[in-house]
């Protein structure tokens, strides 16, 4: 007869309980996993023997299971409900850290929405910093979106295309949130459409203003200018870390490379060392050409956050792209020591691997990326690697 914490675990009772993993996860390591164990109550073994009341089988891969097979008595004990066999998407559920029936696997990085869109990973961070997409889940410092900000990113894009200017865009939604205080997020709750320099809301079969007939005035550039205080970078010289923050990100915004790594500088001479300004000036410095200071930084903000796994990867990217082949191996692979279900690390060292003529190593990387993300901007060039004759 199950016992009754078996029948209450369909609500995801974990508390009190002895859980072991089988195979490879897909979501996390298994560090990270223990410690949600323990935040939940419940006791991680690293053994599968009569104690355990909870086994996990892991989404990537069960080569893992070896000697630990599942013995005649375990298969007794779930027979009489003592024991719970779950997939590994089922403890995420449980834990409380997905919706039951979310995709795992179906998350963008801020590089795979640069390479799926077509536009810089600059736009798409300055969408992040906006609030223009938000990430379902945070890994460390690096964002991941699911596929309702990959739509809002999509729209955006489309945006751009059509000749409207990031600056222009981010204003006329700021005007609809104005006209609207209900409405945070015109892209995701409203149904607009761009029509020659202005962003529209669409009702029916016309083109309306959110309160009548009306419609927004964009092109009038003074009075909208006044109305939502644009303010001249240059106009006031700040005093403040967080002031030169927002100076570089001004001049970020505008293009004005040079002065915004000026200003970034600044920010830190006055904040003192920083692990994000170091990774942002690093980012800075390799879009104005400045290939060995991104280097250095990309160095600084991995000493002041070791598991900054986007800096580590970008460091790869840089140094993969100035030659430094091995070292871009070496930064690469500890990014992924970091985080193994970083994606875009593994990405990055199958090419890297691939390049430097290691194409054994290459192939379980470029499977990695296959078992991350299926739907990533590089899941066919994945593919493609791994099964040449096809081709």
């Amino acid at each position: 007869m199950a016992t009754d914490w078996a029948k209450s675990n369909e609500a995801g009772d974990l508390s009190g309980k002895r859980v072991a993993i089988v195979g490879k996860l897909a979501g996390m390591t298994r560090r990270e996993v223990y410690t949600a164990l323990r935040e939940a109550d419940a006791t991680p073994s690293d053994k599968i023997d009569e104690r355990v009341d909870v086994i996990v089988f892991g989404e990537n891969d069960l080569t893992g299971l070896g000697d630990q097979g599942i013995s005649p008595e375990l298969q007794e004990k779930a027979a009489g409900g003592d024991l719970k066999f779950i997939s590994e998407t089922t403890l995420w559920q449980w834990l409380g850290l997905i919706e039951p029936h979310q995709k795992l696997h179906r998350l963008y990085t801020p590089a795979m929405l640069s390479d799926l869109l077509g536009v810089s990973k600059s736009i798409i961070r300055r969408w992040h910093r906006r609030g223009l997409i938000i990430p379902a889940r945070q890994v460390r410092s690096l964002p991941y979106f699911d596929y309702r900000e990959v739509a809002t990113a999509k729209q955006l894009a489309a945006m751009l295309a059509s000749g409207l200017s990031p600056d222009r865009i981010e204003r006329q939604l700021s005007a609809i949130s104005e006209y609207l205080p209900d409405v945070q997020r015109p892209l995701v709750q409203l149904s607009v459409m761009v029509e020659g320099r202005d962003i529209l809301l669409r009702q029916g079969e016309g083109l309306v203003e959110p309160g009548g007939q009306m419609r927004f005035d964009f092109d009038r550039d003074d009075d909208f200018s006044d109305e939502f205080n644009v303010v001249d970078p240059a106009s006031y010289e700040p005093e403040s870390a967080e002031q030169w923050d927002a100076r570089a990100a001004d001049y970020e915004d505008d293009e004005q490379l040079e002065e915004a790594i000026r200003c970034l500088r600044s920010a830190l001479a006055i904040g003192g060392a920083s692990a994000e300004r170091s990774f942002r000036l690093a980012e800075l410095l390799y879009r104005a050409g400045h290939l060995d200071g991104a280097i250095e930084r990309y160095h600084t903000a991995i000493e002041l956050d070791p598991e900054m796994i986007e800096a580590r990867a970008n460091l790869g990217c840089v140094l993969a792209e100035t030659g430094q082949l091995v070292e871009a191996v070496s930064a690469l692979r500890d990014a992924i020591q970091v985080y193994d279900d970083y994606c875009d690390a593994h990405y990055h060292l199958a090419r890297t691997l691939d390049e430097l003529g290691r194409q054994r190593e290459a192939a379980s990387h470029w499977q990695k990326c296959l078992e991350l993300n299926p739907d990533s901007p590089w899941a066919d060039e994945a593919y493609a690697r791994l099964n040449p004759e096809e081709g």
